[in-house]
């Protein structure tokens, strides 16, 4: 399975590249993520759990970042054993290009499963992983971006952390990276 699209993201290059080698920041990103642990160096150890079609399983897996290039582009490769469910491993080729103050982030993503997760069918499994990168790629985007000129002063005060708000409100947690590394 493979897919191929352009995100805007409304940040600079050098925030959304930042932002991509962080362990919180992938952490957040990826949809079922229960554990990050390593480095964008070292690679990452994950465990994840994912339910496709009647499949739950929880994956162990490890995520390696390589062919970098500083700033523009790099390789996300990772695999994950899900026991009985079976594994899946795949990759995501990242390129960044400056779009005025945004970023335009360019992905391929390729995926592969096996086992019963394969059993279930590439209309299922296909459907499924683009759900994943779209969700991935939007909790990403919402992770950089701060909240937009659009938004309720409250909900932007809740995205810089106003614990009084509670935290579990969808869109609170927006541009928290961003407001993070210019602490």
């Amino acid at each position: 399975m493979e897919m191929k699209d352009t995100r805007r993201i409304e940040a600079e290059p050098a925030v959304v590249w930042q932002a991509l080698l962080d362990p919180d920041v992938l952490k957040a990103s990826v949809p079922g993520c229960d554990e990050l642990t390593g480095s964008a160096e070292e690679g990452f150890e994950a465990v994840v759990v994912q339910k496709v079609g009647p499949v739950k399983a929880r994956f162990k897996g490890n995520v390696t970042l390589s062919e970098r290039v500083e700033g523009e582009s790099l390789y996300l490769s990772g695999e994950g054993k899900g026991g009985a469910a079976g594994f899946a491993k795949g990759g995501a080729r990242v390129r960044l290009e400056p779009d005025g103050e945004a970023t335009l982030l360019h992905y391929e993503v390729e995926a592969k499963v096996g086992g019963k997760l394969a059993q279930l069918g590439s209309r299922i499994i296909d459907g499924f992983a683009r759900k994943m990168a779209d969700e991935f790629f939007n909790r990403f985007q919402e992770a950089v971006e701060g909240p937009g000129d659009g938004e309720p002063a409250a909900e932007a005060s809740a995205a810089e952390g106003d614990e009084a708000a509670g935290g579990d409100e969808p869109g609170e947690k927006k541009g928290w990276f961003r407001k993070m590394i210019r602490r």
